[in-house]
């Protein structure tokens, strides 16, 4: 999406914030701590790669993979953005910049992809946390193949959709389970688990890391036969930026066949989509693992989106026999790639090249606003009635998205408690995403405020009216549609409170939130990486 002249405002606005802020903040800044911390990491860091908010670039670097423009463009009054970024180059920047902020009390975020849908991987929410340093992964992104065992190690700063291009450039016939959007950090996305559309057939993301390199608090490097099982364990889906900072991952491969086949059908209301969403609930989970079938509802139309590890043949013949009223005929089939179903997935369309995929910044800036839930029964063809009647058709939903993802399969034969993230054995996971752009009232801020007030009042109304019909007890959610209005941290001495994070935890985490917890308090006691939604040490008993 082309940059407006609103959007163009917007960046200047982030701009006037930055040199508020760093007004604000200049006795802070000019603190004696803070310049020694500057002075430790420019020991052995060049000067080129440390960004402060009194360099020219600090704001480009800042913004280069903000995807969240709530976080990115804030009113001044609140802007919290970190002391310092440190771009790291190889293992010893991140190494260097950990000791120096333990040394000099500057806690450390980092930043893989941009793509945390709360923006603690580049901010703070609040105003009053200003004690920490980015650590930007972005030039950490090696990609080394090994077709022959059909592994890889890629570094955090990767994206999806730079793994899926090298693992197909390798051999056509490997893939990654893995998630849908090709700029998302490979870092961050197996910190939260990764659910993607072969997850059914492979699992998540994260059942598939076979190694991985870490620094740990101390600035050790450690791998998996150092770091220990037990953090291992924790990193595969314990969220980002509690336990140390991931640099690479080694990963399992997976086999797919030549020729995929996708398909994407659209329903109206009038043309029975709630009539087949609903019977969608019941069927798509439990279809053969080669198939995926996902729902998008958006702008008023259902789409079911389906990928299959084979011929369309097959396909027609598989859907005839378990979703007779989709309609699906073989006119509605696309053979193609693997690499090629991905590019579709994304963009909607397979006439784009595979080297789009390598296309960093091809995400517009957006605002957004994310809720996700997890569904055990089938909910009633009255509450998508309620639920479309109120919700989607209203004006807000024109940009926004409902997303219905299907779990069983490898999903529900993997145990729980096998990695931190719990929500094995769900019918789908539901998503509602709240997305709006700049428009032409955006250069009038009291505008702008007021269409994030709209839009985020639409995706909170809308996760309200399907409380009844999702899991409770916890309400389970997806760490990786990370949401503060779940809870956040508060210290509790010079320590993340554990009993204002199991709030939030154990609706990310389940029972695995006290064990995350345990992982905490031997790898990180004092807590040095923390954010809003970091994992606590567990309290001594």
């Amino acid at each position: 999406m082309a940059r407006t002249p609103t959007t163009i405002l917007h960046l200047l606005v982030t701009l006037v914030c930055i040199l508020s802020t760093s007004a604000r903040t200049s006795a802070y800044s000019s603190d004696v701590v803070v310049d020694a911390f500057l002075g430790c990491l420019s020991a052995d860091i060049p000067p080129s790669l440390i960004y402060t908010p009194a360099n020219n670039s600090y704001s480009s670097v800042l913004l280069s993979s903000a995807r969240n423009l709530r976080y990115a463009l804030p009113e001044p009054d609140t802007c919290t953005r970190p002391l310092v970024i440190v771009a790291a180059t190889k293992p010893a920047h991140v190494q260097t910049t950990v000791l120096c902020g333990r040394r000099h009390s500057v806690h450390v975020r980092t930043r893989s992809g941009g793509h945390d849908h709360e923006g603690l991987s580049y901010a703070s929410v609040d105003p009053h946390r200003r004690d920490f340093a980015v650590l930007d992964l972005a030039a950490l992104r090696a990609i080394d193949m090994d077709a022959s065992r059909a592994e890889a190690w890629v570094g955090s700063g990767a994206t999806i959709g730079e793994l899926y291009y090298a693992a197909a450039a390798t051999n056509r016939t490997l893939g990654f389970p893995a998630g849908s959007c090709p700029t998302v950090g490979i870092g961050g996305h197996l910190s939260g688990g990764g659910f993607g559309v072969l997850s059914r057939k492979y699992g998540l993301s994260a059942d598939n890391v076979l190694d991985a390199v870490v620094v740990d608090a101390e600035g050790r490097l450690l791998n998996r036969s150092t770091m220990g099982e037990d953090l291992f364990w924790a990193i595969r889906g314990g969220g980002g930026e509690s336990f140390g900072v991931v640099l690479s991952w080694k990963v399992r491969l997976v086999p797919v066949t030549e020729t995929v086949t996708v398909f994407s059908i659209r329903r109206r209301r009038n043309e029975s989509a709630v009539d087949l969403i609903t019977k969608w609930q019941a069927i798509a989970p439990a279809l053969p693992r080669d198939l995926y079938l996902r729902v998008m509802v958006q702008n008023q139309q259902a789409d079911f989106v389906a990928q299959f590890l084979g011929r369309c043949s097959s396909l027609v013949d598989t859907m005839r026999g378990h979703f007779p009223d989709l309609g699906m005929a073989e006119q509605d089939c696309q053979e193609m790639s693997w690499v090629k179903s991905t590019v579709f997935f994304f963009y909607g369309t397979a006439d784009l090249p595979p080297e789009v995929l390598l296309n960093r910044s091809s995400n517009p800036y957006y605002h957004l606003k994310v809720k996700s839930d997890y569904v055990q029964e089938a909910m009633p063809r009255h509450a998508w009635e309620s639920i479309w009647s109120n919700w989607l058709e209203k004006p807000e939903a024109s940009t926004s998205l409902l997303q219905l993802d299907p779990y069983g399969g490898r999903m529900g034969s993997i145990s729980p408690s096998a990695t931190p993230f719990p929500h094995r054995n769900y019918l789908y996971q539901l998503q509602l995403y709240a997305v709006w752009f700049d428009d032409d009232d955006d250069n009038n801020r009291t505008a702008a405020l007021e269409l994030e007030k709209r839009m985020t009042s639409w995706v909170r109304g809308a996760h309200d009216d399907v409380t009844p019909y999702v899991s409770k007890n916890p309400r389970a959610v997806y760490v990786n549609c990370r949401d503060l209005d779940l809870g956040t941290n508060e210290l509790d001495g010079n320590v993340t409170s554990y009993a204002k994070a199991r709030v939030w935890g154990e609706k990310y985490f389940n029972d695995n939130f006290n064990r995350l917890a345990a992982v905490k308090s031997k790898v990180d006691p004092h807590d040095f990486f923390r954010n809003e939604q970091s994992i606590p040490p567990l309290p001594a008993s």
